[in-house]
């Protein structure tokens, strides 16, 4: 049936977007982005959102006081809705059973709770947040453990399949949209009522129906097959470094194979953000339920070649700076996990950062998007403030964070990184000076020509003969 009125828990990377974008798709449809948080909701009804992803500001503004709301009036959201989207944070839990594995639903069982309480009529519930399998089981049970007379509900999962940087891309042209429900003919009338959302703009055969339990593992399936990609490729670029070989070239005659493609066969210092490391978790904690150990831990080494990545990119740069980075001065080129998103969590600057601050290093860090709060927020998470305070200059260009510096480190693939006036960057470095390419996005033969001597991830570089006097920045003694 066509809905009217939708409410979204939640107002975060998964909420804000996706409910842009389908009040722009639907105009008809009536959305209340909801979220307890006065701060986050006063960003979305401001000119600065509280996240960054390209295209979402103009949307918003196209649709926000027309039929897009943000509101932090969570009881009056849902009592008005006739669908409810669960956008709510689900991370690892650190505590208890589970603990570095398991996701952590309480803010889903909040969330249940709280439409319980509130609802006064019938509502479809739509889990959107990634969840563990049978997650929506454990919705219903709260749900019809607090039922009122003539309030009835029906569970839908309905997974995201967004990426930092690509989310309006992603939700305007989407691979598919999976929407998993009860078999039961009430099941499917729910179904058919989201499907009808999607089909203003999706065509019929990316839309794709199944049972819940289907849709929950189909999330968990595809990032942990992204990630296991990915650790796979950077866990041949120690092969290529000891051996000689190229990643970049070994990448792609394996990418040129039709069964395997050439997406995700990128080598880097590891994968980040909000999903493949949690979701990997999660399934390994699925897997350690289920009473398999085997599987179980043929997912936990995509985690560990990930680790090892990070650890051995830090050790090549202080072995690379004669073995010693004390009170040398690094500086760090990208803080996100990745380009075109301010989202920092689990980025691979973060665990570089610490592994040399732990050596004494002294960061100089530059990111075009993550804020200076937030960059110390992430390093002292589990470091002394203190020590983050003496160790790290967060800075306001690429310039100054190089300047008088021993190295370079890119963390993060932004594009403004390759066309710096880099010869500008070698007169203002102490030398020799250093380029640690965690990303593979720089000109190396270029670099080498300047004088740098290059590190890369998944190649040995051979030094051109090019003679080239030590330049001294002004103040500052090789």
């Amino acid at each position: 049936m066509p809905l009217k009125k939708i409410c979204c828990i939640g107002a975060g990377y998964v909420g804000g977007p996706t409910c842009t974008v389908i009040a722009q798709k639907c105009p008809e449809v009536t959305i209340t982005v909801v979220d307890l948080s006065q701060e986050r909701i006063d960003q979305w009804n401001s000119d600065n959102l509280p996240i960054f992803e390209p295209g979402l500001d103009d949307i918003v503004k196209e649709c926000r006081g027309r039929n897009l709301f943000f509101s932090t009036e969570v009881d009056k959201g849902i009592k008005e809705a006739e669908l409810i989207f669960i956008c709510v944070n689900t991370p690892t839990k650190n505590y208890g059973l589970g603990k570095g594995r398991a996701a952590d639903l309480k803010y889903i069982e909040s969330a249940a709770r709280r439409i319980a309480e509130v609802a006064n009529n019938s509502k479809i519930v739509v889990e959107k947040s990634t969840v563990p399998v049978k997650a929506a089981e454990s919705i219903t049970a709260i749900l019809k453990a607090n039922t009122k007379p003539n309030v009835k509900y029906q569970v839908l999962s309905n997974p995201e399949f967004l990426a930092e940087g690509t989310a309006v891309k992603d939700l305007m042209f989407p691979d598919r949209v999976l929407i998993g429900g009860e078999q039961t003919p009430e099941g499917q009338e729910a179904i058919q009522s989201l499907c009808w959302i999607y089909k203003h703009w999706v065509t019929e055969e990316r839309i794709i129906t199944m049972n819940t339990w289907s849709s929950e593992l189909s999330k968990l399936a595809a990032n942990a097959f992204l990630a296991q990609r990915i650790s796979s490729i950077n866990a041949m670029s120690a092969i290529c470094e000891m051996t000689g070989a190229d990643v970049n070239e070994v990448a792609h005659a394996v990418g040129t194979d039709s069964r395997i493609g050439n997406k995700f066969l990128q080598a880097s210092v590891g994968f980040g953000g909000s999903c493949f490391q949690k979701d990997v978790l999660n399934m390994v904690y699925l897997c350690e339920c289920l009473n398999l150990p085997e599987v179980a831990e043929y997912w936990q080494q995509v985690i560990k070649i990930n680790e090892y990545q990070r650890r051995r990119f830090a050790d090549r740069i202080i072995e690379s700076l004669f073995n010693t980075v004390t009170n040398k001065k690094i500086a760090i080129l990208g803080f996100a996990f990745k380009k075109d998103t301010g989202d920092t969590r689990e980025s691979s600057a973060i665990h570089v950062g610490r592994y040399l601050m732990d050596e004494g290093a002294n960061l100089r860090i530059y990111d075009p998007k993550v804020s200076r709060q937030q960059i110390t927020r992430d390093l002292t998470d589990s470091e002394d403030p203190n020590k983050v305070r003496d160790l790290v200059t967060i800075c306001d260009d690429p310039y100054q964070a190089a300047l008088g510096t021993h190295a370079l480190v890119v963390c993060t693939e932004w594009d403004e990184f390759k066309t710096l006036e880099y010869d500008r960057i070698y007169k203002s470095m102490l030398k020799p000076a250093f380029v640690f390419d965690g990303r593979l996005i720089l000109d190396h033969e270029k670099l080498m020509s300047l004088g740098f001597q290059v590190i890369t991830i998944g190649k040995r570089l051979q030094r051109p003969n090019v003679h080239r006097p030590y330049a001294t920045a002004k103040g500052v003694q090789s």
